[in-house]
């Protein structure tokens, strides 16, 4: 006689022999019950695993009835004319505004309805006045208007989730201006005002992140038809029929004309930069456009010479003998005035094109830059009081925000802000990181762009908000 494994379960002493029938006895006298296996899909576990932790599915829901007997007197009584305050930031907003000594989250829930009879007519008078590009990101549980699934032109490196992004928080902000709200994106809404126009985003590729991310949240109300792609994918142009209007971007690295120095056979990535020459690839099709959003710098920060009238002038970035060093921020500020005065001085160009120029977005490279081992893995945003004001990326924002106010318009040209550097130098948590869907880039971590959907939405809303107070024939 041994003890086998199944006697030792259920305290049995079996015959090698005989086991069979020993269990079947066992089953028939109801000592074992025989229950059919669990059949269980991986595939399903991770995709509900992503889900919860996007916050789309938190498990199956119970509903329990209960009865109550009817009540003879109202419960409570009618509220009128109450303002609740939105949800609070991480850095507790409301102790600072409010005066608090103790921030815990019974005071904060204690003062969170405050009830004023004139807070409608403050409110007006805040949408007037309000400045949408200053303000803080608050926590937002709804999330994004799309997914990485329900985007049919998502482009696969910036899908974060699927290439092995596990923090899923960074799509839960919002953007919150300081004196009024900023509303959400509706594609219906855009396409109605961009109806019968054409849209252009000019500059590198974060300005066609920007263009991607529009894409997304426009495809939420139709569908865009693919009408032209160049062999390099630099020009693409979407189509929205039922709307008549296009999309498009003219990708380039600097705004003016710059050539790469090759040596040996071999790009080195320094250019000669002709700061007072206008690139053809995007000024040549101005004629046509009815918005023109330019942006631009990224390209500027490393080894270059910079060139007026045909003549050497200085360098970025070179530390060579009898050439002066000028630095990044002078050519940008070269650059953007040169691409604005060409856009200003168009003749051929539609009455009434507005131009946007979208400001600096900055990068959050930590311990090294992007060929130096510079990782983004901080998971959530700073607080402004994180935020260094003091930056070349601030500088270079005031130089763009300056080089429009400066610019004589000319009539039938209109010139405007996309104000994105402080709300974007909050947000280290939004970008791809560590490239590992890009087979040449899988060492380096991609601090520069952005995730979709992410923090890259809220250009878009601003876009559709100044759109609709610049636009004549914007509904209201």
């Amino acid at each position: 006689m041994n003890y086998s494994s199944f006697g030792r379960i259920f305290g049995v002493w079996s015959d090698w022999n005989k086991s069979r029938k020993h269990i079947r006895k066992l089953v028939k006298d109801g000592f074992i019950s025989c229950k059919p296996n669990h059949i269980h899909s991986p595939y399903h576990a991770r995709r509900m695993t992503k889900s919860r932790l996007r916050g789309f599915h938190s498990g199956y829901v119970f509903i329990v009835f209960i009865w109550l007997p009817a009540c003879t007197e109202p419960l409570a009584r009618p509220v009128h004319n109450f303002k609740l305050r939105q949800p609070q930031d991480y850095h507790n907003t409301a102790s600072k505004e409010l005066g608090l000594k103790n921030t815990s989250s019974k005071n904060l829930n204690q003062t969170t309805a405050i009830a004023t009879e004139s807070d409608k007519g403050k409110d007006e008078n805040d949408e007037k006045t309000c400045d949408l590009f200053e303000g803080r990101w608050i926590p937002d549980l709804n999330g994004s208007l799309y997914t990485n699934w329900s985007c049919p032109t998502i482009p696969d490196w910036k899908d974060c989730p699927k290439h092995g992004k596990k923090d899923f928080d960074y799509m839960n902000w919002r953007w919150k201006p300081n004196k009024c709200e900023l509303p959400g994106f509706n594609p219906k809404t855009f396409l109605s005002i961009v109806r019968g126009k054409k849209l252009a985003f000019i500059g590198d590729s974060v300005a066609r992140n920007q263009m991607e991310s529009l894409l997304c949240l426009l495809a939420q109300g139709e569908i865009p038809r693919d009408v032209y792609k160049d062999s390099d994918d630099r020009f693409p142009t979407f189509y929205f029929p039922s709307h008549d209007f296009t999309l498009m971007v003219y990708w380039v690295r600097f705004l003016v004309i710059a050539e790469e120095i090759v040596v040996n056979g071999s790009a080195t990535g320094t250019f000669n930069i002709h700061l007072d020459k206008v690139d053809n690839n995007w000024d040549q099709n101005l004629p046509g456009l009815d918005y023109a959003i330019i942006s631009d710098a990224h390209w500027f920060f490393r080894k270059h010479y910079l060139y007026e009238g045909g003549k050497l002038i200085g360098c970025i970035y070179c530390d060579e003998p009898n050439v002066p060093e000028f630095g990044v921020l002078f050519a940008i500020d070269k650059a953007f005035g040169t691409a604005l005065k060409s856009i200003n001085d168009c003749n051929g160009c539609n009455k009434g094109l507005l131009t946007l120029l979208r400001t600096f977005s900055p990068a959050h490279f930590e311990n090294g830059s992007w060929n130096g081992g510079g990782t983004c893995n901080r998971t959530s945003p700073y607080t402004e009081e994180q935020v260094n004001f003091a930056s070349m990326e601030w500088e270079l924002r005031g130089i763009q925000v300056k080089a429009v106010e400066n610019i004589e318009k000319k009539e039938g040209k209109r010139f405007e802000i996309l104000d994105i550097t402080r709300a974007m130098m909050m947000r280290p948590d939004g970008h791809p990181g560590l490239m590992k869907s890009n087979q040449y880039l899988k060492e380096y971590s991609d601090c520069v762009h952005w995730c979709l959907p992410g923090p890259i939405d809220v250009w878009n809303d601003l876009l559709m908000a100044v759109l609709q107070k610049k636009d004549d024939n914007c509904l209201r």
